[in-house]
């Protein structure tokens, strides 16, 4: 399952998505320090599917973790070669023009 929230700003509708597991924690390396909170990513689990769908709805992507990130690549919204790694976890940030 995949924890995901959108947030609204005006014309933007940002999709904060994670791995389901990965809520609730604080991940560090050299370079970064990153903390997924349910006030981001949201309390809602759901499906893959669900998730590939509100992919289309939105402007703005935060994506972090294995599923999350390989669901938005096999969509085409994020090529393999853009995807940074925090603390061992994959990241990705997409905006939609």
């Amino acid at each position: 399952m995949i924890r995901a929230r959108i947030h609204r700003h005006g014309e933007e509708r940002l999709l904060a998505a994670c791995d389901e597991e990965l809520v609730g924690k604080t991940f560090r390396d050299e370079v970064s320090k990153v903390t997924l909170t349910e006030a981001f990513y949201g309390i809602e689990a759901i499906s893959e599917e669900t998730f590939v769908e509100r992919m289309g709805s939105v402007t703005i992507m935060n994506l972090f973790g294995e599923r999350a990130v390989a669901a938005a690549i096999a969509k085409g919204y994020v090529s393999p070669e853009n995807v940074m790694v925090v603390a061992g976890i994959k990241h990705a940030q997409v905006v939609l023009i």
